[in-house]
């Protein structure tokens, strides 16, 4: 009964830090222009800051539940769905540092007009594009797919 609790209270966290994570990356993407003011910047900043502390607990709630509660752990390690889909977060995961890097930068800035790389506005819509095929790969994987028989 306890473990019963334990895995579901883990999967709630879980859920709870995804749609943490997917609402500060929205406000990201809605947020982000050519030009910033450094007000926006600052605010983009404490999102940018939401956004990664969201990101890493989806990974610590994520390796729990792979590893420690729920099914075993083989029903996900030999599932190759499961290996695209932790691909695809780490991948996620590398395209949000150019983004954080130049929030941290202008964190503190007072300048009227900061110009946003052409770059990072690209990598923060590849994150939403990411952040569509993760859930679709979780899908397949709950409903058996990739388990080899």
């Amino acid at each position: 009964m306890i473990d019963g609790m334990y895995y579901e209270l883990v999967r709630l966290l879980h859920f709870a830090a995804i749609f943490a994570f997917a609402g500060a990356l929205f406000i990201e993407n809605m947020a982000i222009k050519p030009q910033i003011s450094g007000e926006d910047a600052r605010n983009l900043a404490k999102v940018d800051a939401v956004c990664g502390i969201s990101a890493i607990l989806v990974l610590a709630f994520g390796l729990t539940l792979w590893l420690w509660v729920g099914k075993p752990k083989e029903f996900y390690s030999s599932n190759p769905i499961f290996h695209a889909k932790i691909g695809l977060f780490a991948l996620m995961a590398f395209c949000a540092v150019i983004p954080t890097l130049f929030f941290n930068k202008y964190r503190r800035s007072e300048e009227e007009v900061i110009e946003v790389p052409q770059l990072l506005r690209q990598l923060l819509k590849f994150q939403l594009v990411l952040l569509v095929i993760i859930p679709v790969l979780a899908l397949l994987m709950a409903r058996g797919i990739g388990i080899s028989a």
